[in-house]
């Protein structure tokens, strides 16, 4: 069975609502799934999983500090996570807070090492994004992208 890890930061709780949503969905597709917070996850667990998705409040425009403090740490692991599966969400405070800029940091992280992301050609084109607490849209979206990831997954790692 594939292994996957939800890892994210939090603080408000609202992208840890979103983690927990990607999470139940990942197991009701059939992925044994993790779910960590940042803190939590040490860099060498990273090479335990077949899909990496990491979700941060937006900083600045950016990811939070501690996930990319372990994103740059994985550097140690240059090319032997790719042909994994990964992908990224993200909340913010407020509609154009940096939602799509903060994914993209990530994804860029992943695809540097290889990585396979899929993106979603309705609603949130780069990963899940919630303004403030998820909302139903938001927690639709986490659902439709984490069935999309995890269909991805097996097609992977059958």
């Amino acid at each position: 069975m594939a292994k996957a890890l939800v890892c994210y930061y939090s603080v408000t709780h609202n992208t840890e609502k979103m983690a927990l949503r990607i999470a139940d969905v990942l197991r009701a597709e059939g992925l044994e799934v993790d779910l960590k917070k940042v803190e939590e996850t040490a860099v060498d667990d990273l090479l335990r999983y077949d899909c990496l998705v990491f979700g941060s409040p937006t900083y600045y425009g950016s990811m939070a500090w501690p996930l990319k403090k372990l994103l740059d740490q994985s550097v140690k692991f240059h090319g032997k996570l790719r042909g994994r599966v990964g992908g990224a969400f993200s909340s913010s405070a407020n509609v154009g807070g940096g939602n799509e800029t903060t994914i993209l940091d990530i994804l860029s992280a992943l695809l540097i090492h290889g990585m396979v992301v899929c993106g979603d050609f309705r609603g949130d084109h780069y990963g899940p994004v919630s303004i403030g607490k998820p909302d139903k849209r938001a927690l639709d979206c986490c659902e439709s992208y984490a069935r999309t990831v995890a269909g991805l997954v097996k097609k992977l790692f059958p």
